[in-house]
């Protein structure tokens, strides 16, 4: 069974997948890699179908689905003990695994934040400004101190998220877990990571319709059971 199961959901990411899975693969640590294709349709099929490596599983969703059902579908398909999200843009540096895992042991905590923000905020200003927005309102209705609960990189013990019953089809995926997490009380532990935003020019796929979703999304689980 590996240590960790890095699930990466992939939309239209031909010009940086092969970047990232050589990034991840080479990253110091015993793992699996599980791809999930959610109906790319820029070619990102066929650059995948052309990688192999050992520890590679590779899933094809045959329509675009959003990143919680890509997520979903690797997490099905997940063995390790720890459970990792990875972007397929070259925006967070994979050897942050190994200092997030540590940190996780360290604080005895059930889920580590990869924190994009602790040393200042750089990148778009709408994103910049969209996530303290977001981050202050979930931090206020669910009485958190977090610096950034929409980053990427979220780690698990797979037995944690199993716990969460996570069921969110989009990008909302990343408020049900913090806010499900929250309401059962689970350590939540927050450390810096490296992080290189892009623009819109690059591939950026966050828009301002996402940040409307996602104040809808705390709000219903803020009120819900």
């Amino acid at each position: 069974m590996p240590l960790l199961s890095v699930i990466v959901p992939v939309y239209n990411e031909a010009k940086t997948i092969r970047q990232i899975l050589e990034k991840i693969n080479a990253v110091d640590i015993d793992k699996e890699i599980i791809v999930v294709d959610d109906g790319s349709c820029d070619g990102t099929e066929k650059i995948l179908r052309d990688i192999k490596y050992n520890n590679l599983k590779i899933i094809y969703h045959s329509s675009n689905r959003g990143k919680g059902a890509a997520f979903l579908t690797g997490l099905f398909h997940a063995q390790g003990d720890f459970v990792i999200i990875q972007d397929a843009d070259l925006e967070y540096e994979p050897n942050d695994y190994l200092k997030l895992i540590k940190a996780l042991k360290e604080n005895n905590a059930d889920i580590v934040l990869g924190a994009r923000f602790k040393k200042g905020y750089h990148g778009l200003f709408i994103h910049r400004f969209g996530n303290r927005l977001l981050t202050g309102l979930l931090n206020l209705l669910f009485d958190l101190k977090l610096n950034d609960c929409f980053t990427c990189y979220k780690l698990f013990r797979r037995e944690t998220i199993n716990l969460l019953n996570l069921k969110e089809q989009s990008f909302t995926i990343e408020t049900e877990i913090v806010a499900k997490a929250a309401k059962k009380g689970l350590k939540i532990v927050e450390i810096p990571i490296s992080y290189h935003p892009r623009a819109y020019s690059e591939g950026k796929k966050i828009r301002c319709k996402d940040g409307i979703r996602a104040i809808r999304s705390i709000i219903k689980y803020r009120f819900s059971d």
